[in-house]
C-alpha cells in the first residue's frame, strides 16, 4: 500500500505497479484533493487523513501487507500502522522514504507560506518538472492539495507511544536536504523489530532515479516477512 509525498498522487506510484507486477499486488492511496478525487476538499490534518486512510485500507487487512510511504506519505504510513497494530491487523513492513523520524523536532524544517514559496520549495526539491510549474492552469489546480499537505505536515504532532511490532525499512538519498541520514537513521527507535537503512545517490525524489534499487530492496524486504505473499 503506497502512500504519496506531500501534492503527489496514486498515479505517482504507476511505474512501481508495473515494476512489480504479478509478484506484489500494489495499491496506492489517493488523497481527497487531487486527480479524480479533485473535488473533494484536501485534507489538512494528518490525523484525519490517517484515519480515513485507516478505514478505507480495512478491506484489505485480512492479508499480510505493507506500507511504503515517501516524505509526508512516511509519517502517514506509520501513524496508520500504529493504529492497525493496535487493532490486531498490522502490517508485516513498513517501508518510509525521504522523512526524518516521526520522534525528532518536525518544527525545524521551514515550510512554505505563500504559493510563490510553494512553486520554489517544489523546484528546490525538484518534485515535479519545470514545464508543469510554467503552466498557470496546471498550478491552478494542484497548489490548493500542496498547501493543504504542507499545512498538515506542518501541524503533525508525533505522540509518544509503543514502538511498531513489524520491521521497518529507511530510504534517503545521500544529498536529500529534508531527511539527512542521521535523521533517517533515528526510525529505529520506533520499532522493535528490525530495521534496516538504505542511503542512495540523490536529493528529495531519489527513489525517481534510484527505483530499481529501492524496489529491490522492497521485494527482498517482502519476501523475508510474507514469504507466501510474494509470487515466483
Amino acid at each position: 500500500m503506497c502512500l504519496p509525498h506531500a501534492g503527489g498522487s496514486a498515479s505517482f506510484y504507476f511505474p512501481v505497479a508495473r515494476a512489480l507486477s504479478p509478484r506484489v499486488e500494489v495499491l496506492a492511496v489517493q488523497y481527497p484533493g487531487r486527480q479524480d478525487r479533485r473535488q473533494e476538499p484536501a485534507a489538512t490534518d494528518l490525523e484525519v487523513l490517517t484515519e480515513q486512510i485507516v478505514e478505507a485500507l480495512g478491506p484489505w487487512t485480512d492479508k499480510p501487507y505493507a506500507f511504503f510511504g515517501h516524505s509526508m506519505g512516511a509519517i502517514v504510513g506509520f501513524e496508520a500502522a500504529r493504529r492497525l497494530e493496535s487493532a490486531g491487523h498490522g502490517p508485516a513492513q513498513l517501508f518510509v522514504s525521504g522523512r526524518r523520524a516521526p520522534s525528532l523536532d518536525p518544527h525545524g524544517d521551514w515550510q512554505p507560506s505563500t504559493d510563490e514559496e510553494v512553486v520554489a520549495e517544489i523546484r528546490r526539491l525538484n518534485g515535479t518538472g519545470d514545464a508543469l510549474l510554467e503552466d498557470e492552469e496546471m498550478l491552478r489546480m494542484i497548489l490548493p492539495a500542496l498547501r493543504a499537505d504542507y499545512g498538515a505536515v506542518r501541524s503533525y504532532r508525533y505522540r509518544p507511544g509503543p514502538a511498531l511490532d513489524c520491521p521497518v525499512t529507511a530510504f534517503t538519498g545521500d544529498r536529500d536536504p529534508k531527511a539527512e541520514v542521521g535523521q533517517v537513521r533515528a526510525w529505529h527507535t520506533h520499532t522493535t523489530s528490525g530495521f534496516e537503512l538504505s542511503v542512495l545517490p540523490g536529493g528529495h525524489f531519489f527513489l525517481v532515479d534510484q527505483q530499481e534499487m529501492v524496489l529491490r530492496t522492497v521485494e527482498e524486504q517482502l519476501r523475508r516477512a510474507v514469504p507466501s505473499a510474494v509470487a515466483s
